[in-house]
């Protein structure tokens, strides 16, 4: 058996690094989402980026993994996945420090009413009242744990266990830019107009995606928010108050 082979064994233990087509290599921390793995892969990506590997030409994370894009004509894999290893030897990543220069944003939102429609079903199926559950996510300060389905768009979590709700079995015909969303203990932000399978609770006039700007994705993995509790005729207002709708954000410090 090869080495590559062993790294990509589906009982190797994790931390374990594989191979992904002819020029990656993913870093796994987990099978499924915790906030330990998350964490691991958002300050082991940060941590690679500071040493800058020879060859390592691209770098991003999903929810419990980061992947490396590597040119293989500067780097034999072999050679750096020991330097990654290395790396990973080195400490604790999931009790690890997350990155520095993250953000803490506080997006205004408005729940239920006919701008999120499925407010009172997502309640129910978390055993909550629509209030309760309102006050519940408005409450909850989230990470963004990845980037991911459309540009810019990211998934926040965890929230408490109540919320550990499935998608839908059918599809929503379309929620617009700015529905906040919810199921399996996260929230979905998006940042496009698409047919969804997650609940519609809230809304916001947060754009997420900014092609014209220096920095098109707003928010970024390890970024938090809390979506605050708004009315109606202030998000009204607030749509009209540029792409950030209201929202504020400070460095975490």
């Amino acid at each position: 058996m090869s080495e590559t082979d062993q790294d990509t064994r589906a009982d190797a233990p994790f931390p374990r690094i594989g191979r992904v087509g002819l020029d990656g290599l993913v870093v796994s921390f987990g099978e499924t989402l915790s906030e330990p793995a998350n964490r691991a892969a958002l300050a082991f990506r940060a941590a690679v980026e500071r040493a800058t590997p020879k060859g390592v030409e691209e770098s991003t994370t999903s929810l419990v993994s980061t992947f490396l894009r590597f040119d293989a004509l500067r780097i034999e894999v072999g050679d750096l996945r020991a330097e990654l290893q290395t790396l990973l030897d080195s400490r604790d990543w999931y009790a690890a420090d997350l990155p520095e220069g993250r953000r803490f944003w506080r997006i205004p939102t408005v729940y239920g009413t006919d701008l999120a429609p499925q407010l009172a079903e997502a309640a129910a199926a978390a055993g909550l009242t629509e209030q309760a559950a309102a006050q519940e996510i408005a409450s909850t300060r989230v990470r963004v744990q990845t980037i991911g389905f459309a540009p810019g768009q990211p998934y926040l979590g965890e929230l408490p266990e109540a919320w550990d709700i499935p998608r839908q079995t059918a599809l929503t015909d379309r929620v617009p830019i700015g529905a906040l969303t919810v199921a399996i203990r996260q929230l979905v932000l998006f940042s496009v107009t698409t047919p969804t399978g997650w609940r519609h609770i809230g809304q916001t006039a947060f754009r997420l995606f900014r092609p014209d700007s220096d920095t098109p994705f707003v928010l970024r993995p390890g970024d938090e928010v809390i979506f605050e509790a708004t009315d109606r005729e202030t998000y009204e207002r607030l749509r009209e108050d540029g792409p950030d709708g209201g929202a504020r954000s400070e460095v975490i410090r």
